[in-house]
């Protein structure tokens, strides 16, 4: 991590899954200079300010739609991860204004704090549910991967670079499929929306590993996608709870039976690397800013979940979830 030596860095959404782990996995570093957690409840930083003892670590209430109180969290501030966001498909349904409040106003707030801040490097997440959104969340997360990169020509003589990371679902993190299929197991069967469904899977320290690289390597108007696996969700249920019965109860509402990260108009503007894809934006592809070890993907190209070319076996599943602490 020497790309963080002597730089303060600001995590949104700071107690939460994602934000917990990257946090725990900064405090490790000696050269880091400073770790601003910036979240809005309270009970959740006094929780995490006793799991996590460290001088580097400065508690700031706030919320992300408050830009005056954001602007000065992030005075003085290197580099901000943006991991803040309303993320449950049924909540945001059904308060759609406070969605949008958090994840589109929220990131126009980052956005202009951090130019007005002079903050070099910006990193947001996404998900892969920004691809063709087919809900409320999926298309608020898309507005804020479009304001992020759009901060990089926002202010032509801002030194901020601004850039996504989006990958797909977490396992273990809080909202997981996974703690909800051994719960239900408990109870006597599964509830599956449609046994054709497919999902893209990376674990907490994948995530990590991959926003830290993609820091690194960020030249600023970037969508960073992982090459991760696939993995059928009515496998999963049969791997985390087998000779339970499963029940089939009809998709909900929003949800799709494959997940996009790519979509075919994206393959326009995307680039592959060896371990990842990047959605560039046509002022970075202008500028040259491809380097030597990546090569153009064909026009139509799609990467979903179905027509993934990376697939986890029962085996590579259940070692993952070993791996990471979710089963035993």
């Amino acid at each position: 991590m020497n790309f963080l030596s002597g730089k303060s860095v600001l995590v949104t959404g700071g107690t939460g899954s994602f934000g917990k782990a990257f946090i725990s996995r900064l405090i490790d570093d000696d050269e880091i200079s400073e770790i601003i957690i910036f979240s809005r409840d309270e009970l959740k930083q006094y929780e995490l300010h006793e799991q996590l003892r460290s001088n580097k670590l400065k508690y700031v209430l706030g919320d992300v739609r408050d830009y005056s109180r954001l602007r000065q969290a992030t005075k003085n501030i290197d580099v901000i991860v943006h991991a803040a966001a309303m993320k449950q498909i049924p909540a945001s349904e059904d308060n759609p204004m406070e969605v949008i409040k958090t994840n589109i106003i929220g990131a126009e707030n980052i956005v202009n704090s951090a130019i007005e801040n002079g903050v070099s490097n910006v990193i947001a997440l996404s998900t892969d549910k920004a691809a063709n959104p087919a809900n409320l969340y999926g298309a608020t997360k898309l507005c804020s991967d479009k304001l992020m990169i759009a901060g990089n020509i926002l202010d032509s003589g801002s030194k901020t670079k601004f850039s996504v990371v989006r990958y797909g679902n977490v396992l273990g993190s809080r909202g997981s499929v996974i703690p909800f299929f051994i719960k239900k197991s408990s109870e006597g069967y599964i509830p599956i929306t449609d046994i054709r469904m497919t999902r893209f899977w990376l674990s907490l320290s994948e995530g990590v590993q991959f926003v830290l690289d993609s820091l690194v390597r960020m030249k600023g108007g970037e969508i960073f996608v992982p090459k991760i696996p696939s993995f059928k969700v009515v496998d999963l249920a049969r791997v985390i709870a087998p000779n339970i019965p499963i029940k089939v109860i009809g998709i909900r509402p929003g949800e799709k039976l494959h997940e996009i990260m790519i979509t075919e108009d994206d393959s326009i503007y995307t680039y592959e690397f060896e371990n990842y894809y990047a959605i560039m934006s046509p002022e970075l592809i202008n500028k040259g800013f491809l380097g030597d070890k990546s090569k153009k993907v064909p026009d139509g190209f799609k990467f979903s979940s179905d027509n993934n070319a990376l697939w986890h076996t029962d085996e590579s599943f259940i070692n993952t979830l070993k791996l990471n602490g979710i089963i035993s």
